[in-house]
């Protein structure tokens, strides 16, 4: 397993834990991927996952720019025409600084429109 693969696994599991339903992972449509989609009560979470072992580059939160946030707001757009009705959305990342021994960071709300 990538180690891509493991962050989002350890992701998926650190959110489930805090109550959250996994409904897909990496969903692929032609605009882009998104890592992970939850549920958290009514609210449909579309998570991206990232692992940056070197802050040189401002860490693991710093590669999320506005390009790949575009790139994201249209896959969940993609994946919301095919569901009948808009559930509440929202945009979480969830960074990773290593594979083990450190707790994720979740930072909820971290972009939208």
């Amino acid at each position: 397993m990538n180690e891509g693969a493991q962050a989002e696994g350890i992701a998926a599991a650190f959110l489930a834990e805090r109550g959250l339903k996994l409904i897909e992972k990496n969903y692929h449509c032609r605009f882009g991927e998104i890592d992970l989609i939850l549920r958290d009560g009514r609210t449909l979470v579309f998570v991206e996952v990232r692992l940056r072992r070197n802050r040189d580059y401002g860490g693991a939160a710093a590669s999320i720019t506005p390009h790949k946030q575009g790139k994201l707001l249209r896959a969940a757009r993609h994946y919301l025409q095919q569901l009948n009705g808009t559930p509440p959305c929202r945009f979480d990342v969830v960074l990773l600084s290593a594979l083990e021994g450190i707790e994720p960071e979740w930072i909820r709300n971290a972009f939208g429109e």
